[in-house]
Formats: C-alpha cells, sequence, structure tokens
C-alpha cells in the first residue's frame, strides 16, 4: 500500500481514534482508494471470524488459576470499580489480574461489537447525524423510532435525575437497524442503542477510548448505553431504563 495514512485507517478501524481523528479518516477514506480497500479486507476478516471462527469457553482450571492470581479481586464485584480501586491505590498488579480475568471471560463477538458501538457514538457526536428527531417528549421519540427503526424501545424523560431526553435517530450496528435514544447529562451526550436479533454473549461493560458502554437485554431487544460521563452515571442512566421495561414500570 502507497499511502501513508494506511496505519491510522487499521486504529480507525480498530476504534482507537477520538472523534475529531474519525471523522478526518472517513473523510480521506472517501477519496483514497489503498485505504478504502484495507477497511475492506479487514472488515472482511472480522465478518469471516465471526461467521466461522468457534468459541471455546475458559476451562475451569484456567479462570481459577486467574482468579488465585488476584484474591481480593476475584471477591469483589462489578470487576472494573477493582481495577479503579487498585490503580488508585498503586495495587498495578492486582488490577492487571482483574483486566486479565475479564478479557479471558470476554466473549469473541464483543470485541467487534464493541468497536462499533463505539465507532456509532464517535460519528454521531462528531456530525449532524446525532438527532433524526428532536423532542424531550416520549409520546414523540418513542412512536417515531417504532416508524422509522421498526423497533419500539422504552423511551422516557429522566430529567429530573439529570438525564435530559434530547431525541432519538436511526444507526446500524452488526449490520441491523438500531434505534437510539439520545440524552444529555450535563455536558455529556448518552446514546442508548437498542436493535434485534443479536444471538451472541454480551459482555456486561466495556471501556473504548475513555467512553463507557454498558450492555443488557429486556425482552427480544439488546441495548447499549455509550457516553464519556462517569461510570456511576452511565450505570444510573441503564438501571432507570432496566426499570421503565419492567412489568409495572408503565412503559
Amino acid at each position: 500500500m502507497s499511502c501513508e495514512r494506511v496505519l491510522q485507517t487499521q486504529a480507525y478501524f480498530d476504534g482507537e481514534l477520538d472523534a475529531a481523528a474519525a471523522l478526518e479518516v472517513e473523510t480521506h477514506l472517501e477519496t483514497c482508494a489503498d485505504c478504502a480497500a484495507v477497511l475492506e479486507q479487514a472488515d472482511s476478516v472480522r465478518r469471516l471470524v465471526r461467521e466461522k471462527a468457534s468459541y471455546h469457553r475458559a476451562s475451569h482450571a484456567l479462570r481459577a488459576r486467574v482468579s488465585e492470581a488476584a484474591p481480593a479481586v476475584a471477591a469483589r464485584a462489578p470487576w472494573y470499580r477493582s481495577v479503579w480501586t487498585g490503580a488508585a491505590g498503586g495495587a498495578a498488579a492486582t488490577a492487571m489480574a482483574a483486566a486479565l480475568a475479564f478479557l479471558v471471560l470476554l466473549p469473541p463477538a464483543a470485541e467487534p461489537l464493541i468497536a462499533d458501538v463505539t465507532n456509532a457514538h464517535l460519528r454521531s457526536i462528531a456530525s449532524a447525524h446525532l438527532i433524526d428527531v428532536e423532542s424531550t417528549d416520549r409520546h414523540t421519540v418513542k412512536p417515531w423510532l417504532a416508524v422509522h427503526a421498526d423497533l419500539s424501545p422504552p423511551v422516557a424523560d429522566f430529567a429530573a435525575q439529570g438525564f435530559k431526553l434530547v431525541g432519538g435517530r436511526v444507526d446500524f450496528l452488526e449490520g441491523e437497524r438500531a434505534a437510539v435514544t439520545v440524552y444529555r447529562h450535563g455536558a455529556h451526550i448518552v446514546n442508548v442503542f437498542a436493535w434485534a436479533h443479536y444471538e451472541e454473549r454480551l459482555p456486561d461493560f466495556a471501556t473504548r477510548n475513555g467512553y463507557h458502554i454498558v450492555f443488557w437485554r429486556s425482552g427480544n431487544l439488546t441495548f447499549c448505553a455509550v457516553s464519556d460521563t462517569s461510570v456511576d452515571d452511565i450505570l444510573a442512566l441503564a438501571k432507570l431504563l432496566k426499570a421503565l421495561s419492567a412489568p409495572d414500570g408503565r412503559e
């Protein structure tokens, strides 16, 4: 490849760029055949791995050895609090073991999904396509998503809890149409993706490029909230949305 930006294109594919750099690469890809070919080849390999590669859960013996390497962390939950607490206290080895335990148990399909979610979030905040329907009224946003995304995720304005509903849009994840509900929390944007037909095992939580990502399921829908707000904040919004999906949530 002759283009000097091939490595940056590969970093874009891996979701390693910030919003400004990602937007710059997307503009470059419109006119560079070399980098476009690199991106297409990487995407083809990812699809092939996702479709053909077998998944083998870590054995009990391996998981036991990881847990023994960090007994204090293994007794705590959730894992990411242990990582940050250990790092803040200078216990770098404990934090490393906790991270290793997470990676061992992470399903193989999770990493491409995390990259897709992060890239979709970055594209939305770096472009004019953050909101298709702008409203704080769930009776406007929810029907719009039902018509345009063929999905009807729970929608509510949680302004009293610090999460203001600002609208929604249609996006795509894993080749599937996704309904996205958009919230503002102070200076932060939170994208909540909802899509159907995702059969793989999900991670509970991930962090990519400073963005925190939490996953959950409700009924036949898969959900993912993404933001650079604090972990406690994004988990609080996920909890509100899960409660809204409950039988007595009056969604």
